[in-house]
């Protein structure tokens, strides 16, 4: 794959279309914390239909698992109807995007691969209509990126039930969520580290359950991002995710997941800046010319668009894979999402360089996207995280 084909084009434009009569109007709401990105992307999900093709979509596989069917996995479909909104979403708000994938990709993916038939219909379905809002809790105040070293919240059985105790931060949707997936250390009397991880489905509003209210950051403002409180929350084995694997390997399943797909959200605010960026460099005359017939700023762009052809490839070849029914290793997400971290880094800077004072004022959305692109560094797994992962493949050959 070298570039978009026709039938992709079809959709991007309808995605563009939808993009600047309903999301750009309302970004300065959504960066100022007062509009919460849920309506905007139920609204999304009502123009493309994308509710109803979730709803037909659980159904059959309900049906072929009932019937006894073999599903097939792998190949088929077009993979770039779930990329290119990420692109041109991210060109506005990158926050939503991070809002809906944790939502759809993270709490609804992990129900869906580590559920029971009942936990899927009871959570998954509203999930993934998003007739509800999911958060997927891992991250603690003192683990970081030790994720599942760190961890501190913990799970002790009492009779056929378990009582939760714990808090996590940095939480997508936290505030807000009605469905929280929750990542905890079973409490056996082994030491910390040795203990499993369980994963349990908690809803909004059980006993003993705080969320807080959504916490300042640098970014990401389209995102409301939470603290989750637990004192003594019971709850039944109904609520615990038991298949699939352990709640660890889950857990770096979904890694990959995010990791690769934060390739198409840099590559949206890189085509963006770059957009932004020529259209300044055409129109802002200095010394008696454009700008953009300045060397040091020419090659400004150029770097630019070669960190937009670099990310593209990336996200083209994450399609073929896709296509070829073939998931990236997690050193092959981390690769992605190193460079297309660093380099939508690079190119929003660039961008705000290029605008001068201009691009350091709120009302020029460079600002807003170089503030955003930062998150894409750390969150999911810092750069050095990413580093550690594909040199330990490397080393393990």
């Amino acid at each position: 794959m070298i570039e978009w084909s026709d039938e992709d084009r079809m959709i991007q434009k309808a995605i563009r279309d939808w993009v600047d009569a309903e999301l750009r109007p309302r970004v300065d709401e959504l960066e100022s914390g007062q509009l919460p990105p849920y309506d905007l992307i139920r609204n999304l999900f009502r123009t493309f239909g994308m509710d109803e093709m979730a709803r037909s979509s659980f159904k059959a596989r309900a049906e072929a698992e009932r019937s006894g069917a073999e599903r097939k996995s792998g190949g088929g479909g077009n993979p770039a109807l779930s990329i290119l909104p990420i692109i041109e979403l991210c060109k506005v708000s990158p926050g939503l995007v991070t809002a809906m994938g944790v939502s759809l990709g993270l709490a609804a993916g992990t129900i869906m691969k580590r559920g029971t038939p009942e936990q899927r219909e009871r959570w998954g379905l509203d999930l993934l209509t998003f007739d509800k809002v999911g958060a997927w809790a891992i991250t603690e105040p003192g683990s970081g990126s030790d994720a599942f070293g760190g961890m501190q919240s913990t799970a002790r059985k009492v009779g056929d039930e378990y009582i939760l105790n714990g808090s996590k931060t940095f939480i997508t949707n936290g505030p807000y969520a009605d469905t929280i997936v929750f990542y905890c250390k079973l409490d056996d009397g082994r030491p910390p580290r040795e203990r499993e991880i369980l994963t349990f489905v908690l809803d909004r509003g059980m006993p003993g359950l705080e969320q807080s209210k959504p916490l300042r950051k640098m970014g990401l403002h389209g995102s409301p991002t939470g603290e989750l409180f637990l004192s003594d929350v019971r709850v039944g084995p109904d609520r615990l995710l038991a298949g699939g694997g352990s709640g660890k390997e889950s857990a770096k399943q979904n890694f990959v997941t995010e990791r690769a797909g934060l390739a198409a959200m840099a590559l949206g605010v890189i085509e963006e800046c770059l957009r932004l960026s020529v259209e300044y460099a055409k129109n802002r005359v200095l010394w008696g010319k454009p700008i953009g017939e300045y060397q040091l700023i020419q090659l400004k762009l150029a770097k630019m668009e070669v960190a937009r052809l670099n990310v593209q490839n990336l996200v083209f070849r994450h399609i073929e894979m896709q296509r070829a029914g073939r998931t990236p290793t997690l050193a092959e997400a981390s690769a992605m999402k190193l460079y297309a971290a660093q380099a939508a880094v690079e190119v929003t800077n660039e961008a705000v360089q290029l605008f001068g004072g201009n691009g350091y004022m709120s009302e020029y959305r460079v600002e807003q996207l170089a503030r955003d692109a930062k998150s894409f560094q750390i969150y999911a797994g810092t750069d050095e995280i990413q580093i550690t992962h594909i040199a330990r493949d490397l080393l393990s050959r």
